[in-house]
């Protein structure tokens, strides 16, 4: 995956979509007008092998915020349904700081995966909504040097970006919150729910360095 960094990258006019979450990433976060910004070399529409046109990073303090451009309609509408941008969906993902040794490797790591699940969108149609989780069939970390215990995700409603009525239509932001093995198997065999998980984690920025908060085996077949 060829997957380059611009800063301040200036999407195609015109853009209302694009423009539409870049605003609301803007109240959630004021004075970031020039996030770290992680681009598609070939789009998805030329012939690329990454269906977002890019990710913004945004600084949440504690926390870095990743946010999708892509799963919705960010230029021209080109669907039927008037009310739903795309596929009405962005991802995001929080990821808290000091959690690896090379912050852009970290970065760029998420920012591939991210693709790899907005393909699995693009390509077979299916969506990643709210209170599901999602399992990558690994037992090692997804991390960039894969020593975490996090192997796959929850998802949430994003707490900080509010869902934005577009031109095109309306757009949510889906929040991608890490997950460890023995959780995921407890969510499998609905011995624990997504919203019983996230109370026991208490929040929704993923920990690289945090162990389980379900007792079970360390690694196994998924």
């Amino acid at each position: 995956m060829k997957f380059g960094r611009r800063l301040n990258e200036e999407p195609e006019p015109p853009s209302p979509g694009w423009d539409a979450i870049t605003q609301e990433c803007g109240r959630a976060y004021p004075g970031q007008a020039e996030p770290k910004h992680f681009a598609s070399l070939i789009k998805w529409r030329f012939g690329g092998n990454g269906p977002l046109d890019g990710i913004s990073v945004y600084d949440g303090g504690t926390y870095w915020h990743l946010v999708t451009y892509g799963l919705s309609e960010l230029y021209e509408k080109e669907l039927d349904n008037p009310n739903i941008s795309g596929y009405g969906m962005e991802f995001t993902f929080k990821l808290k700081k000091g959690c690896y040794e090379n912050e852009d490797a970290e970065l760029k790591n998420l920012c591939g995966i991210l693709q790899s699940i907005s393909r699995v969108t693009f390509t077979k149609g299916e969506l990643f909504l709210p209170f599901e989780y999602v399992s990558t069939g690994q037992s090692e970390g997804i991390d960039a040097r894969q020593l975490s215990q996090i192997t796959g995700f929850f998802t949430l409603p994003d707490q900080e970006l509010k869902a934005v009525q577009t031109p095109n239509g309306r757009v949510e932001f889906v929040c991608f919150v890490g997950a460890c093995y023995q959780e995921l198997l407890a969510l499998r065999e609905r011995t624990l729910t997504v919203r019983e998980l996230y109370e026991r984690l208490g929040t929704d920025v993923t920990d690289f360095q945090r162990e389980s908060v379900v007792e079970g085996p360390v690694s196994q077949e998924q």
